[in-house]
């Protein structure tokens, strides 16, 4: 496929579908690609066309990322050194709810309902090449309210009144968006902008590797050892069902199988009365 244009209307620097000028990541081609053969499929069951072209291409199969997760003491470590910084409230929220970047950087003050504590997700921000965007989440499960504890609630309340004095001090050169983390002036925080100011953060403070998404990590992978059921996690995270949740955080499964037979192993004890 180098060099070529392949089936999917895509031209990549090698069959694994590698970053490039002009190429696409393995998982993008991927989703093209079952978007792609569910339309063909449909189009051979109406008769209008003889067979599904798809079928004859395979589709790419993505390295899966390995997942790092902070310990309750490195999550900790990392919030103490984030206070105090632009960066705190953010990153308490991404390890506090399990948001996605654009989640996180696309929430308003509108959604924030500090009685119910809870957030309410319900768009997302991108970067395209045309510029900063604001989109409705890919599927009705991404839409969702995320309940949140006072220490969270707290937070907000703190980074609110931190930000009004931004605002009094900018005067009518602040851009009032209504977002809760928008540059200092206001405007849309660049996803990738926040992505190098926390990964640059991050390596100077002993957290060297640590990727943002792996603050969604550490979240779902925190509930599921604490004993939160898989379903809750799911909804928290936003997949589309619940078996992503599974698939994604497998290794923590191994520990859940070992509890759930020591629970059994009681509840069968007290029945034979031993």
């Amino acid at each position: 496929m180098t060099g070529k244009t392949s089936a999917l209307g895509t031209r990549s620097r090698s069959a694994r579908g590698k970053r490039g000028i002009g190429g696409l990541s393995a998982q993008t081609v991927l989703h093209y690609h079952r978007v792609l053969n569910g339309a063909l499929r449909q189009a051979l069951r109406w008769q209008m066309i003889a067979r599904n072209p798809a079928d004859a291409v395979q589709a790419p199969r993505p390295e899966r990322k390995p997942i790092r997760v902070l310990s309750e003491i490195e999550t900790r470590q990392l919030l103490d050194a984030t206070r105090g910084t632009r960066l705190y409230a953010p990153v308490l929220i991404a390890v506090a709810t399990g948001m996605r970047r654009g989640e996180v950087l696309a929430l308003r003050w509108e959604d924030a309902d500090f009685e119910g504590a809870k957030l309410i997700v319900n768009r997302t921000l991108e970067q395209t090449r045309s510029g900063l965007s604001f989109k409705q989440p890919k599927t009705a499960k991404s839409r969702r309210a995320v309940a949140v504890g006072p220490l969270v609630v707290d937070a907000l309340r703190s980074h609110r009144a931190a930000q009004a004095q931004e605002r009094l001090q900018l005067g009518a050169s602040y851009s009032d968006g209504g977002l809760i983390f928008p540059t200092p002036d206001g405007r849309p925080w660049e996803p990738d902008g926040f992505t190098d100011a926390f990964l640059a953060f991050a390596g100077k403070h002993g957290f060297g590797g640590l990727r943002l998404h792996d603050l969604r990590h550490t979240h779902a992978t925190q509930l599921l050892r604490a004993g939160t059921h898989p379903k809750i996690v799911s909804e928290r995270l936003g997949h589309s069902n619940i078996g992503i949740t599974l698939d994604t955080y497998s290794h923590v499964m191994p520990d859940m199988q070992e509890d759930a037979a020591r629970a059994a192993d009681k509840v069968l004890g007290a029945a034979l009365g031993t």
